[in-house]
């Protein structure tokens, strides 16, 4: 066991050195040439160790976000994860692993647009390619979400457990990719589609950088983060993360799995049990309330006054599909580009209090469909989100006579 241990320490102050190399200068292939020939696989719980020693030994966190990048690029494909643990389905590090393939998903979709852009693409399909990748990179952008529950829900319970420099240099490299999506978003948004130097230009300076962070930040999560919080954290801790989760949203999927450890099975069920949300007309249960709300003819979105999406009645019949990857998400991301200035105005229109309410009616698959915007506001007047009311009023349309009440038992 004694020279288990011995090994174990050399193996980490050779990791530790090589590190330092990395940060005095010496180049990335012949450290990780160094890594190969003297570690072969290092342990993913050893390179957060090495990491926290740095940083508690004084090397500044800002140094060693600054080489971040080259750690990962180093050490990719070089760590071990014989001893990890499997994440049931639920679970939320089971989430973060198919967002993470969702994002892959789009990641892949978006660099093959990448590509058409640099093999000279006819100018006619030009705009259409500008298009597309809007579209991809806003996808990308849900990445929010992710990072979101990481920095407010994960780390929180890291640091209870003494681990606090990877989330440091792990949330600054969440800003460093917000900036890169941000100036991605931007760029599209402004670009013309008629220039395949500018387009070209754009895809080089923004678009690839902020995939390839994101791409970045999955290797960083899967090969290190996730496998090391599975052997951190508590069932308890994961189920607390668990329940509060839907409160910032999901990222591109939708978890659908319920889970709940067996052992805070029973204390979660006691503690809920006859809680009723008081209202001034009366109260309701929570179980009641999602019932009316699921059961009422009409399909309700409610959009926050910061323009995200949090709530969604989840009916039989539903006129336009919805899954709980959209909530959190800015409602301007759900919409195609050719009618997201419109809604702009709209929410614009309402918080300035201009406007209460925009109705619509299309003819959707042969049905008539209504649909409605109401801005919702608190006894002041404060501007408090918008509610989106869709009805299918193709049978209503077409009513004749009356039915009234009486006539129930004739049927």
């Amino acid at each position: 066991m004694s020279e288990l241990i011995d090994n174990r320490r050399r193996r980490k102050e050779l990791l530790k050195h090589m590190i330092l190399q990395l940060h005095q200068g010496t180049a990335p292939e012949a450290v990780k040439s160094q890594i190969a020939r003297v570690l072969g696989e290092v342990a993913y719980d050893d390179v957060v160790e090495v990491e926290q020693e740095l940083i508690a030994e004084g090397l500044p966190v800002e140094e060693i976000l600054r080489l971040c990048d080259i750690h990962s690029a180093v050490l990719e494909g070089r760590i071990s994860h014989e001893a990890a643990k499997t994440a049931p389905p639920g679970h939320p590090v089971h989430t973060f692993q198919q967002e993470n393939k969702a994002l892959r998903w789009e990641r892949d979709l978006l660099n093959s647009l990448v590509s058409r852009v640099r093999r000279d693409p006819p100018p006619e399909d030009l705009p259409e390619l500008v298009d597309q990748m809007r579209l991809h990179v806003n996808m990308l952008a849900d990445v929010e979400k992710h990072y979101q529950r990481k920095e407010n829900l994960l780390f929180p319970f890291m640091e209870k457990h003494g681990i606090t420099g990877p989330p440091k240099v792990m949330w600054g490299k969440h800003d460093e990719i917000r900036e890169k999506l941000k100036a991605a978003v931007d760029a599209l948004a402004q670009l013309g589609g008629d220039d395949i130097e500018e387009v070209r230009s754009v895809v080089e300076l923004v678009v690839q950088p902020a995939a390839e962070g994101i791409a970045d930040m999955i290797m960083k999560e899967e090969e290190i983060l996730l496998p090391m919080c599975m052997d951190t954290l508590t069932d308890e801790e994961w189920y607390d993360i668990y329940r509060q989760s839907p409160e910032i949203g999901f990222c591109l999927y939708d978890p659908t799995d319920e889970w709940r450890p067996e052992s805070v099975a029973e204390s979660v069920e006691t503690a809920t049990e006859g809680d009723r949300i008081q209202l001034p007309s009366g109260s309701l249960t929570v179980e009641e309330l999602n019932a009316i709300l699921n059961t009422i003819p009409f399909d309700l979105t409610f959009v926050d006054k910061e323009d995200q999406v949090r709530y969604f009645t989840q009916g039989r019949e539903r006129i336009f599909q919805r899954n709980r990857a959209i909530l959190g998400r800015k409602v301007q991301m759900c919409h195609p580009p050719s009618s997201v200035h419109v809604v702009q105005q709209i929410l614009d229109d309402f918080r300035a209090g201009r406007a209460d309410r925009a109705p619509f009616w299309i003819n959707l698959r042969g049905r008539f469909i209504h649909i409605e915007y109401f801005a919702l506001r608190d006894k002041e007047g404060n501007y408090l989100g918008t509610l989106e009311v869709s009805q299918d009023l193709t049978e209503k349309r077409a009513l004749q006579g009356e039915q009234r009440l009486l006539s129930y038992a004739k049927e």
